[in-house]
């Protein structure tokens, strides 16, 4: 038995996520979008590319009283969301054609989700048709990649070990923009009183070698590794991890654990 067993490798990916990154580092992104929005008792809330469903689980256990939808393309996500609550109705669906009628809610959440959508400026419409007169919106989404350390660390040992097309994926996850374009895009959707805020929250793992095993194995970076077996990916695990260790400052690795600062636009905004 290894140090890495207690990782439990034996579910799908949707699973895995939940089970580790929803606990590492979407959960730290929720809790703080809902502090910043903190939804009242009565108001009816969308969670748009919910996932697994953390941040409406969240405020679920909240105490929460209202309306709750979350709304995810990924059936397998959505999966895992409905065998994690029932508090929440979780829908199947398109961000950029939200299959709700206008003025159905009160409180639009979008967390780490608006830089997958492939028309972000129609996305950004859809949550505002579907929010009522003086409803409000919460999102966040990651800055650039070179302002979280352990992912532009992960990017270029990727590059370096398995090709320069091999980083696409997870470099989509991170905005190239800056906090004011963000700002411009929900104005331009038709809200107003909207403040972006440029937010950092530290992240922890275990070790390197589980930070890099869970992005792939837990996300779709998996395909990377689908032609090798067990002992191919544990060795091309090991040395992607001691390169991104490598690659970063000593002081993030204190005592094996892996620790460092992501960072992230968090939008407030709200409808006339």
């Amino acid at each position: 038995m290894t140090v890495h067993d207690h990782w439990q490798m034996d579910a799908s990916a949707p699973e895995l996520y939940e089970r580790y990154l929803v606990p590492a580092i979407t959960s730290v992104w929720a809790d703080d979008l809902l502090d910043r929005i903190e939804p009242a008792k009565g108001e009816s809330v969308l969670d748009v590319a919910c996932g697994t469903g953390v941040v409406a689980r969240r405020l679920a256990e909240r105490g929460h009283v209202g309306r709750l939808v979350g709304i995810d393309l990924n059936g397998a996500m959505l999966a895992v969301a409905r065998a994690k609550s029932s508090d929440v109705e979780w829908t199947e669906g398109s961000a950029l054609d939200l299959p709700f009628a206008t003025r159905s809610f009160d409180v639009v959440l979008c967390q780490l989700g608006l830089q997958f959508f492939p028309d972000r400026p129609q996305a950004l419409r859809e949550m505002a048709r579907v929010l009522r007169p003086s409803g409000r919106l919460g999102l966040s989404v990651y800055s650039a990649i070179e302002h979280t350390p352990a992912a532009n660390a992960f990017v270029q040992a990727l590059d370096g070990f398995l090709g320069p097309e091999s980083s696409r994926t997870k470099r989509a996850e991170h905005l190239t923009c800056n906090a004011d374009e963000v700002g411009n895009w929900v104005r331009q959707a038709g809200f107003d009183r909207v403040g972006v805020e440029t937010v950092t929250k530290e992240i922890g793992f275990p070790s390197a070698f589980d930070y890099v095993r869970f992005q792939l194995t837990a996300t779709p970076m998996a395909a990377l590794l689908t032609k090798e077996d067990d002992a191919g990916r544990e060795r091309t695990i090991t040395t992607i991890a001691d390169d991104v260790a490598a690659r970063l400052d000593p002081s993030m690795l204190a005592n094996g654990r892996l620790t460092f600062p992501q960072e992230s636009f968090v939008v407030v905004a709200s409808l006339r």
